[in-house]
């Protein structure tokens, strides 16, 4: 079976490879976070500094080699660049499968990060490579689903085996391995190059400011929707509500995020220009939604929906226009410094987050979600004064 890339086609199985490098960019550090509750238990002599470099470190791994990885793209081979990530990323998940102290686990953790950063970038810099026009709008919505999809399906395929035994939890890194049996079909399709008429063929070099444009909005909206994730555990506590309720809740946010990814083009086809503008409305609905005191499961569930399907827009958008302002020879080079501020996000998040709580002198859970609610609603009102200006806000031709 063929698939039209808006510049030929390509067979289905390359295409399933590309879709299964999306899958493993979401699965670093995935595996630790059912085990956090127990690590007294397992480890009852760690350090609160072992903890956290167990929690952070994969991520500090991953941004400058993402950054690396795009360089080396440029002159590099792709599928070479592909297969030596995946095989680190393969390793170490073995190793942290066989493992049996919590220095191990850190060291492989970093390793992890290393494969993972290497891989990052050519997730989405592989779909701009086979695609063009709206063929790799779909590609790259269709992609964020995936990555999201298994987000949600490993979380609780790692939590349910932690349960077993705490080790089991990582075999969810065992799924690299099926990446390396399909690239050596990716690699006998040889991208076509991209026609005269495309976007990247207008771009003689990186267009730069658009790039650091791009990054700084796709860096504020990561780090607005990240309270769902950091905060709705202590929001449900405080409402007394059900602990599982908080996993729902978060499962609920991520499937919300790959929702819009399958149906994109439509999705852009009917707002036009205005797309964030709707986006970053809906996002700051959901988001008020949750900061609503005396939560419910009701309005929880509600809210991260409607966090999620803003956000979920947002995303592959924020990537085509990355691609689209580089020539491209270097598109995998501009996806990955953008791509590498969400990891930025990840890691700061939770300290802007305390420093605005800090600001207003409060520690009620609730809160974060006000604060972000309100600040992604004035980003929608200057969106709305500027998207029909702004290639960033707004249309990209």
């Amino acid at each position: 079976m063929k698939i039209n890339t808006g510049k030929g086609t390509m067979p289905l199985v390359a295409l399933v490879a590309v879709w299964s490098v999306s899958a493993i960019v979401s699965l670093p550090g995935l595996a630790i976070s059912p085990i956090l509750e127990k690590l007294d238990t397992i480890f009852p002599y760690a350090s609160e500094l072992e903890v956290e470099m167990l929690e952070s470190l994969p991520s500090l791994m991953i941004i400058p080699f993402m950054l690396l990885s795009g360089r080396w793209s440029v002159r590099g081979n792709k599928i070479r660049l592909l297969v030596t990530g995946t095989v680190i990323f393969l390793l170490s998940g073995i190793g942290s499968l066989l493992t049996r102290s919590l220095t191990g686990l850190i060291i492989l953790g970093a390793i992890m990060g290393i494969g993972a950063g290497i891989i990052i970038p050519l997730s989405t810099g592989l779909v701009v490579d086979y695609f063009t026009g709206d063929s790799r709008v779909r590609q790259l919505g269709i992609s964020s689903a995936v990555n999201n999809l298994t987000l949600v399906a490993a979380t609780s395929l790692s939590g349910y085996l932690a349960g077993i035994e705490w080790h089991l939890a990582f075999i969810v890194y065992l799924f690299p391995a099926i990446t390396l049996i399909l690239i050596p079909a990716l690699s006998r399709t040889t991208p076509s190059p991209e026609p005269p008429s495309g976007a990247q063929n207008r771009q003689k070099n990186l267009n730069l400011r658009m790039i650091v444009a791009i990054a700084i909005f796709y860096f504020a909206i990561t780090y607005l929707s990240l309270v769902v994730t950091f905060n709705t555990s202590y929001v449900a506590a405080d409402a007394k509500l059900s602990s599982s309720i908080a996993g729902v809740v978060i499962s609920l946010f991520f499937l919300a995020i790959m929702l819009p990814g399958f149906m994109l083009n439509t999705i852009i086809r009917i707002l036009g220009s205005r797309v964030n503008l709707c986006s970053l409305v809906v996002m700051g609905l959901g988001l008020g939604i949750m900061s609503i005191p005396h939560a419910t499961t009701l309005s929880l569930c509600s809210g991260a929906i409607l966090s999620g399907l803003g956000y979920g827009i947002m995303q592959p958008i924020v990537y085509d226009k990355a691609a689209t302002n580089a020539p491209p020879e270097q598109a995998t080079l501009a996806l990955a410094w953008v791509m590498a501020v969400n990891y930025l996000a990840i890691l700061i998040a939770p300290l802007i987050m305390d420093g605005i709580n800090r600001l207003f002198h409060t520690s009620q859970p609730t809160f974060a979600f006000l604060a972000n609610g309100v600040i992604t609603l004035l980003l929608a009102v200057v969106t709305a004064l500027l998207y029909r200006k702004s290639r960033v806000l707004g249309s990209d031709d």
